[in-house]
């Protein structure tokens, strides 16, 4: 079984990706800001982790030992129109989402290139490949997060280095409800947002996408992209067959 780094397990996706592993006898370093929080998972290990502070990372690989796969979940999201979106929240997420996963990669890929083998295995979302309004700082994080994973893959594959991106569509954590939201009931804006349940399409549970990412680390030659669920299958075909001429939604939008 492998030796399985998880960042931000801690709730979630994360979490759900460290008990499948665990259950499924892989070795799982599990890892968020607060350790504490960590405490009734059943995992080998514990680790205090920000993805946003060097020393963090240093400390936290070097006290996990042996990484064969490196699980990239730590995340955040934001609600804002683009309009009035504080560029800090954007700047915050960039660091999280897209700057913070390539700070661990750096912290766990010179041991796998030595070895000649490994996995990175990157959390990302169908607004990888699509847009939805009122959250596209995030989604531009992850289009950025997408960009990265496909250049490592090329660039390490060589080295015998493995790499996927698992794309789920809605989740059903609450991450949605604990996001900051920066838009009044005043704004132009507000019809949007309050549509933005149904643009964001069926649910799925942080289980199905656990289950899919265990799947894509037990797979001998796994994907590069794996939609996670029906629901993103199916956005993301929709995504791939929409003409580039034009806005892409997936649905309609009601002004």
């Amino acid at each position: 079984m492998s030796s399985v780094l998880i960042t931000g397990a801690s709730k979630g996706i994360g979490r759900a990706i460290a008990i499948e592993l665990a259950h499924r006898g892989h070795r799982v370093i599990a890892t968020a800001r607060r350790p504490d929080t960590l405490a009734d998972l059943p995992v080998d290990m514990r680790l205090r982790l920000d993805v946003t502070d060097q020393d963090s990372v240093d400390q936290a690989i070097r006290e996990a030992g042996e990484v064969d796969v490196l699980v990239s979940n730590a995340g955040a999201t934001v609600r804002a129109p683009l309009e009035t979106v504080p560029l800090a929240e954007v700047e915050r997420l960039y660091q999280l989402n897209t700057v913070g996963a390539l700070r661990v990669v750096q912290g766990v890929l010179p041991a796998m290139r030595e070895r000649g083998s490994g996995r990175l295995v990157f959390v990302s979302s169908i607004q990888g490949r699509l847009v939805l309004p009122i959250i596209g700082p995030y989604g531009a994080s992850k289009w950025a997060l997408e960009a990265m994973a496909e250049t490592l893959a090329i660039e390490t594959g060589h080295f015998g280095i493995k790499v996927s991106i698992v794309q789920p569509g809605a989740v059903s954590t609450n991450g949605a409800e604990q996001a900051r939201s920066f838009i009044e009931e005043e704004s132009p804006y507000a019809p949007l947002y309050r549509q933005l349940g149904a643009l964001r399409g069926e649910v799925i549970t942080s289980e199905e996408v656990a289950a899919v990412v265990a799947d894509t680390i037990e797979q001998p030659e796994p994907a590069l992209r794996v939609p996670a669920g029906a629901p993103a299958e199916r956005a993301l075909k929709a995504r791939k067959e929409a003409p580039e001429t034009e806005p892409f939604v997936l649905a309609t939008i009601d002004w």
